[in-house]
């Protein structure tokens, strides 16, 4: 938004030092309604452009900050399996440890 609003007033700048370098420049001419027209629709047409750019940086910034959110619920989805992976080989190992006992305790007898 800052370099628009730069953009702008550095055309404004340039557009007003146009308008003095005219030869039949005056004051009074600044106020006639053909050069308050041309101003008014510079004022317009900036607006529309400066309404369609916002626009688009807008949905850029939503977009992203969605895809954002869903690296961070995938992330903390890998999380949560990997700790079910984790919680399910300790009970894996705790079976076969508990088998590997009773083989043993069936074979002493």
């Amino acid at each position: 938004m800052k370099n628009l609003i730069f953009a702008g007033v550095l055309l404004l700048g340039v557009s007003f030092l146009l308008y003095n370098l005219m030869p039949e420049f005056s004051p009074v001419r600044f106020f006639e309604p053909i050069s308050l027209m041309g101003m008014l629709a510079g004022i317009g047409i900036g607006l529309i452009i400066g309404g369609v750019i916002g626009y688009i940086s807008k949905g850029s910034a939503i977009r992203e900050e969605k895809k954002r959110q869903e690296f961070k619920k995938l992330l903390e989805e890998r999380a949560a399996l990997q700790k079910q992976a984790e919680e399910l080989a300790k009970k894996e190992e705790a079976l076969r440890q508990e088998s590997v006992l009773n083989n043993d305790a069936q074979n002493n007898f």
